[in-house]
């Protein structure tokens, strides 16, 4: 045992004050920005009538799923809408779609990143590993730390917690494209954004499109758990029937979060995929 206890907690407060001084504006600036994407994202979803929303979704889901799964869709929303649901079903879809905004926007060029360098590919390899083996109520501390109590730390967590798959199947997808269509693409004198827009990223698109999808199941998952430090949405109605042991009010939450999952998922899947409907 060390005679002495190493001041960790010490260090992490310092570290913690010194930033949210000197990079206050920083931090009041990416408040701003999430704010204002959940905010026209739940906006923009109710501002739509119900059924005219439930349309869309199932002819997005049919395009994407086929019509079976339009109509297990179709049937979802229904439900979610007829239990009460529905402005906190909205809510929560705007938190995941704002969170995933900022996954694609930066995962995605870290992924061509890591594809392209093998320095910077064993450089955040290992960052990844710890940021996927961190649980996942440790992401909160950091968010609430730097943004306070309300759903801007629990869209930053919900970034976090859920870009690791994005940046790895990128960076896989695009060192699995078969050699032959690099060594075709330089023989036709192909440049390096050429190769990456017109070669690389059209073959690696169903392997992104998994990552994309993952992401989003990692999002929604982390969407519940942020519920715990304001972030609202399905996820505050989960925890409430939980802490007011109101067995069935957490199961119709639960179950609109799983109707919500699985739209999602198959039509991320289905994009990737580009399935004709049936």
């Amino acid at each position: 045992m060390l005679p002495f206890r190493i001041p960790i907690r010490d260090w992490i407060s310092s570290m913690v004050d010194y930033l949210s001084t000197q990079f206050a504006v920083v931090f009041d600036s990416i408040s701003d920005l999430v704010l204002f994407l959940v905010d026209n994202f739940k906006d923009g979803l109710l501002a739509l009538h119900p059924l005219v929303l439930i349309v869309i979704i199932g002819l997005i889901t049919y395009r994407m799923a086929g019509l079976t799964m339009a109509i297990v869709a179709v049937f979802g929303l229904f439900i979610v809408e007829n239990i009460g649901l529905w402005i906190a079903f909205n809510e929560t879809l705007a938190l995941v779609l704002s969170a995933e905004v900022f996954v694609v926007v930066l995962g995605l060029p870290l992924g061509i990143l890591a594809a392209g360098s093998d320095r910077f590919n064993g450089l955040i390899r290992p960052i990844l590993d710890f940021m996927q083996t961190m649980p996942a109520f440790v992401y909160l501390i950091p968010a609430v730390m730097f943004f306070g109590l309300g759903l801007v730390p629990g869209v930053i967590a919900t970034f976090v917690f859920a870009i690791p798959p994005l940046i790895r199947l990128t960076n896989l997808g695009i060192r699995q494209v078969p050699k032959e269509l690099i060594e075709a693409s330089d023989a036709f004198g192909a440049t390096r954004t050429q190769k990456l827009l017109k070669v690389q990223m059209p073959v690696a698109l169903p392997t992104v499109m998994a990552g994309v999808n993952q992401s989003i199941m990692l999002g929604l998952s982390m969407v519940v758990i942020a519920a715990m430090i304001g972030a609202g949405g399905l996820g505050a109605d989960v925890l409430r029937g939980i802490s007011r042991l109101q067995v069935g009010q957490g199961f119709e939450a639960g179950l609109a979060v799983v109707i919500l999952a699985i739209i999602l998922d198959r039509i991320t899947a289905g994009f990737g995929q580009m399935k004709k409907p049936n």
